[in-house]
């Protein structure tokens, strides 16, 4: 009976100890996935930046590569749109 008892309790200390790896696992996953998700945010962020600083070129005549210009040209395009589409909304509101 007392190693019935014995083995018991060796299997449940070795239970809580897997479970407690486990979770320790889990949280260090979830941290560098959150890592990972913030690095890959800063990424876009940068990104962005960068887009906005050819296209100010770009406004400004100062092409930094050609390659660049079809985008820029369509952000534009759309700018204009945006630009319409406000002052549309200015006159339904009688502003």
């Amino acid at each position: 009976m007392e190693d019935f008892f014995g083995n018991l309790g060796k299997r449940i200390t070795d239970t809580v100890e897997e479970i407690g790896k486990k979770a320790e696992d889990t949280l260090e996953i979830q941290k560098i996935k959150s890592q990972i998700h913030t690095m890959k945010r800063e990424n876009d962020r940068d990104f962005m930046n960068i887009g906005k600083m050819a296209y100010e070129k770009f406004k400004e005549n100062e092409i930094v590569s050609m390659d660049f210009v079809p985008f820029c040209e369509e952000i534009e395009k759309r700018e204009e749109e945006i630009e319409e589409s406000e002052q549309r909304i200015s006159r339904i509101k009688g502003e």
